[in-house]
């Protein structure tokens, strides 16, 4: 019976560097940052800035779930906050439908299911649209994307027409900044999306056909894959993940701010997949990018504590980026060791 892992399994080693990377913030944190472990219980929560940090990088962990399935199609959804700041305008306006028009008394308070239906719903249609666009009219990713996430930003705001919409519905909140367990809800959330993916990607055989069309797609369709269908499939997915992010965002702030929302979050999704081990294109790993995701977090919350300059996070992510993703080539690895091993021939 096995108990310490294979070193040598490729799953483990995409997973060693992220891992490495992330317990490298920690123990930072553990020796400059004081009470940053402590975790406290006040009226049946728990508190503390692990838990902070969990809960607050969720939406991105929603991201990076689907960004993780479309990046292993060879693809990539640029998208993704634009969705959020739709789904989120299209939930406030569902709670005040005349919050635009300057009524600012409540009307019959909408019954939950359609404050979620109704925006998930057209999250999932903005993932087809886009799935259509790459796999049936065959315009790069980038580009197919690139459309919606200029023009989804611009369509929130038609539905709020340039306001922040303001609404109390204590259902819907507690999506965002409810507990369950004493878990925020949003972290509980991460968890069973990302089990139901593992097991649909995992425990069928969805998940092969996706890293296969990664692969070689002219090679898996000859194979009898349905490369066009998984591709759209993948997207609306990914739309779908995009606007559950959307509902905890604008449930958190108890509000809808259409240019904000999500904005530059699909730049973390892509940076939290690369960092956790898929690069582009054929297997992919799903903890990775939670690990990622992660990693990203617990780097922005001690750059904050540190009281360093917020603007001067950009630079400390595409270093760590760039470390990373350098680290797990193993081509960089070879010619590092050779560098290494000529130095000390020389020494």
């Amino acid at each position: 019976m096995k108990i310490l892992p294979d070193i040598q399994n490729p799953n483990f080693q995409r997973l060693l560097w992220p891992l490495a990377a992330l317990a490298g913030i920690l123990l930072f944190n553990l020796f400059f940052t004081p009470g940053f472990f402590e975790i406290e219980i006040k009226d049946g929560h728990f508190f503390g800035s692990l838990i902070d940090i969990i809960n607050r990088a969720a939406p991105v962990m929603l991201l990076a779930i689907g960004m993780t399935l479309v990046f292993a199609t060879g693809g990539i959804d640029l998208s993704v906050g634009a969705v959020m700041a739709i789904s989120g305008a299209v939930a406030a306006t569902v709670i005040r439908p005349d919050y635009v028009k300057g009524v600012l008394e409540y009307g019959e308070i909408q019954p939950l299911y359609l404050v979620i239906g109704i925006p998930l719903a057209l999250s999932v249609l903005c993932g087809l649209w886009n799935g259509i666009l790459v796999a049936f009219v065959g315009i790069q990713p980038i580009i197919a994307t690139l459309i919606l996430m200029v023009a989804g930003r611009g369509i929130a705001q038609l539905i709020t027409q340039g306001q922040i919409v303001v609404f109390i519905h204590e259902p819907f909140q507690y999506i965002g900044s409810g507990f369950f367990l004493g878990f925020p809800f949003p972290i509980v959330m991460v968890v069973l999306i990302f089990i139901l993916t593992y097991l649909l990607t995992r425990k069928t055989g969805l998940g092969l056909f996706i890293e296969a069309i990664g692969a070689n797609a002219v090679a898996s369709r000859f194979m009898g894959v349905r490369e066009k269908q998984i591709k759209l499939a993948v997207y609306m997915f990914s739309g779908l993940c995009a606007g559950i992010a959307g509902l905890v965002v604008c449930a958190d702030i108890k509000a809808a701010d259409a240019n904000n929302a999500g904005l530059f979050l699909e730049l973390d999704a892509i940076a939290a997949v690369i960092i956790g081990g898929t690069l582009w294109g054929g297997r992919f790993t799903l903890l990775g990018s939670i690990i990622g995701t992660l990693i990203i977090q617990s780097l922005t919350t001690t750059i904050l504590t540190r009281g360093i300059a917020p603007e001067v996070t950009l630079v400390f992510k595409a270093v760590v980026i760039i470390a990373v993703a350098l680290i797990q080539s193993e081509k960089f690895r070879n010619v590092f060791s050779v560098m290494v091993a000529s130095r000390r021939t020389k020494a």
